[in-house]
């Protein structure tokens, strides 16, 4: 089951145009320790350079090179040609994630600049092309072993270490480019309204000028039915509409609705109108879904949710944090709910926008979550507030998405207990995202040392069930800090206190079996049967303590050095999954 727009490997599925060029592929490469490109031109004339594959990087085994020793500045180069027919319209280059820093030359002319190496971004390319010849583009990226950039697990020394793995350097998702008109639809922000049946349409339009008379058209439909037609005239670069699906929907409202048991979605067609000619055409879709939180629980359709998810890195043996296709994503994601998972905690990355696109449909829950920095500056609180500003509008038509994690375990926070700057660091994280999207709960600080937060979130590797229960015994003493867990870490920071918030085990199990060649949390196992015992004590722990409103394990599979999966790193199961889904399910 696909929505109306799906094709395969397009990189932005939730805003489809069906004209594009993939750009992934081979490209010509070289590295740059000199940092001599700029002042040598190679943007004008490429250096003799080896081949890579395009969007695996150097590091890895998929790219074609392999070597994982840190080079601050590699350089791309390919050729393109663009169709004369589009002669006209406007060439948009776009980089679904660059790390970190990287600068875009065209025929030889500079065209921009972007810092962040999860967030995408794009290029209006437009001046510096010739429509119907072979065109050259450069891009070249800078990265560091910086720890005020947002790196999530990516290592800042030359070897890896406990839960730090190879970097990520330069492009590590997909180049694509579309040509569009100079007048369309710049993106459009859709805002579900489950209590009063309606969606909100917010629509952002590009080359809007004076005299110009646009109108959208726009098109709803459910299960192939069409549910609704309406056209907005546009008289300024941000317009808004509300719109009641509720009588037209196809069939009674609660069965229209988004949820892990029945993940509906709504195909969308948009159609920028100038009189009766279509200037832009956008596929997209939506989920009508509510996240909330009640009398300290969490709420889905307004009906209590028990989350059982499980953290999930997404890292691949031969590519690590670049998936090698996209059934690689939908494997993931039919691993997951296999094993009787709802949802997920995308740990320290921000995923391919298929593997969201593939959740929305599938109906699994997405906790999404930040890469942390690991030293606190101006610069870092500039560098990170700068890219979660952009990631969240880019993620916020997904329904999969239910919460937003911008902070984990104190990292790059570290003094976060007691420091009052750190605390109002995390506070306004909080309020921004709030003020970009007020729906979704926010999770400040996963782990420990809340400020303000949605949810109380717990990590805890305890390996007894019986431990945790006596642990846990107590909430009042648990959400209170009267006392502590996982190694004398507390709840709140100081200065906060307990509101009611839901609680969540958001960490725990990381379990490992015997082995020389790496780690996992507690004492590693022997046999499956030995896994299966410690994995369903802890598991039926944190089930039966009553104010505990879900969890979630560590993790779906190894990662490198740590080898505490579910799954080995290439994606075989260490013990039989239905026994884990009937634990999880039990």
């Amino acid at each position: 089951m696909t929505t109306k727009s799906y094709i395969p490997n397009y990189p932005r599925p939730q805003f489809v145009r069906k004209e594009w060029l993939d750009l992934d592929g081979e490209w010509n490469f070289s590295f740059d320790d000199g940092n001599r490109g700029e002042a040598e031109a190679w943007y004008a004339a490429f250096p003799e350079a080896r081949k890579i594959t395009v969007p695996f990087t150097y590091e890895t085994a998929a790219s074609g090179i392999g070597i994982q020793e840190f080079h601050p500045n590699v350089w791309y180069e390919r050729t393109l040609e663009l169709p004369a027919e589009n002669a006209g319209k406007r060439a948009i280059l776009h980089f679904q994630g660059v790390d970190y820093r990287a600068k875009c030359w065209v025929n030889g002319s500079y065209v921009g600049l972007h810092e962040g190496g999860y967030a995408a971004f794009s290029f209006d390319i437009t001046p510096f092309v010739t429509f119907g010849a072979a065109n050259r583009i450069v891009l070249k990226a800078e990265d560091s072993m910086d720890r005020t950039q947002p790196r999530g697990k990516q290592r800042w020394i030359s070897d890896s270490f406990e839960c730090f793995y190879v970097q990520t350097t330069g492009i590590w998702k997909s180049v694509w480019l579309e040509c569009v008109s100079e007048t369309r639809i710049d993106s459009v922000k859709m805002t579900p309204d489950v209590d009063r049946h309606m969606i909100r349409f917010d629509f952002r339009i590009a080359g809007l000028t004076d005299g110009l008379e646009l109108t959208i058209d726009t098109l709803i439909s459910l299960k192939g039915r069409q549910v609704k037609r309406f056209s907005l005239g546009i008289d300024r670069d941000l317009v808004s509409l509300e719109v009641d699906v509720l009588h037209e929907a196809a069939g009674p409202w609660l069965q229209c609705l988004w949820s892990p048991e029945a993940p509906n979605l709504f195909d969308v067609e948009f159609t920028l109108l100038r009189g009766e000619e279509s200037v832009d055409h956008v596929y997209s879709y939506f989920g009508i879904r509510k996240i909330s939180i009640d009398n300290g629980q969490i709420l889905l359709n307004n009906r209590p949710l028990y989350q059982r998810l499980i953290l999930d890195q997404g890292y691949w043996t031969g590519s690590h944090l670049t998936p090698p296709d996209e059934q690689a994503l939908i494997d993931d994601i039919d691993w997951i709910a296999e094993m009787g998972y709802n949802g997920l905690r995308k740990h320290m990355k921000i995923e391919d926008a298929r593997f969201l696109y593939w959740c929305d449909v599938k109906g699994m829950l997405v906790w999404s979550e930040m890469a942390a920095t690991y030293e606190f500056n101006d610069l870092a609180v500039e560098r990170f507030t700068r890219e979660w500003l952009e990631i969240v509008p880019q993620q916020y038509n997904h329904p999969c998405i239910i919460t937003w994690v911008p902070f984990n375990e104190s990292w790059g926070i570290s003094a976060i207990a007691k420091d009052v700057r750190q605390q109002k660091f995390t506070e306004g994280i909080y309020h921004l995202t709030k003020a970009i999207d007020p729906y979704r709960p926010v999770v400040t600080n996963d782990g420990w040392e809340h400020t303000v937060s949605d949810i109380l979130t717990l990590h805890d590797y305890v390996e007894a069930g019986e431990q945790f229960l006596a642990t846990y015994a107590d909430q009042n003493s648990i959400v209170n800090n009267g006392i502590s867990f996982n190694n004398y870490k507390f709840a709140w920071a100081e200065g906060y206190a307990y509101k009611g918030q839901p609680v969540i085990i958001s960490e725990f199990g990381g379990i490992a079996f015997q082995t020389d060649s790496g780690w996992g949390y507690g004492n590693q196992v022997k046999t499956e049967q030995d896994f299966l015992e410690r994995f369903q004590a802890i598991t039926a722990a944190i089930k039966a303590t009553p104010y505990i409103s879900g969890y979630c394990y560590t993790q779906v599979s190894d990662v490198q050095q740590e080898v505490n999966g579910l799954l080995t790193e290439d994606r075989k199961p260490k013990v039989p999954l239905g026994k884990i889904r009937e634990i999880n399910l039990g």
